[in-house]
């Protein structure tokens, strides 16, 4: 699970749109490759975000990423693109973009939007970070998780308790074949010794 890009963008209707926020990781990539690379992620979240109506979520996959896209809409008429592998998971994607436009819009005032170059937004960066592993970012996943690993543990506690539990019934088998075998030493000795009668 790899997040490549997360990019906050001016999306007006009809028009064309602008990446006010971005940031990037391509250490997967060549170093010869990234230049590419990053022309592509700008490119691709320009064009799904013009695409996407206000309002809406959707998830578009290109090759073997996933572009998943919130265009919030509104008076900010802003949306966000986060660019993944096809193993990443929806829900922490679009949770992830639904924290990011709060914060972008609580942090840079809406009049810098039409200077993009003047935005410092720095979080943007953190939250590319932070959600590499979205098992640590989500706490539904996280939750997840544990439960998965309470899981093998229990799987493994039962399988060594029936390991326990057949170890028991050879011992109980074994002692009643004893108990079945000194039986029949007692009858054995018993007839042994009635030949013999002491006065």
């Amino acid at each position: 699970m790899k997040v490549f890009s997360l990019a906050v963008v001016l999306a007006p209707p009809n028009s064309p749109s602008t990446i006010l926020s971005s940031a990037s990781d391509l250490s997967s990539f060549s170093f010869y490759q990234r230049g590419s690379v990053a022309e592509f992620m700008s490119f691709f979240t320009k064009t799904i975000s013009e695409r996407t109506p206000q309002g809406q979520r959707q998830s578009v996959q290109e090759n073997s990423y996933t572009a998943h896209v919130y265009n919030r809409g509104g008076s900010e008429q802003l949306a966000a693109v986060i660019i993944t592998d096809q193993e990443y998971p929806v829900r922490p994607a679009f949770s992830l973009l639904t924290k990011l436009l709060d914060d972008f819009i609580s942090k840079v005032p809406k009049a810098s939007y039409n200077t993009p170059s003047a935005i410092s937004f720095p979080e943007i960066n953190t939250y590319l970070q932070k959600y590499q592993d979205p098992r640590q970012a989500d706490a539904i996943m996280k939750v997840q998780q544990e439960l998965d690993e309470t899981k093998i543990v229990l799987h493994k506690t039962i399988e060594s308790v029936l390991q326990r539990g057949e170890k028991i019934n050879d011992l109980v088998d074994r002692s009643t074949a004893l108990s079945a075998q000194s039986k029949m030493f007692y009858k054995t000795a018993k007839k042994q010794n009635s030949c013999c009668v002491i006065m």
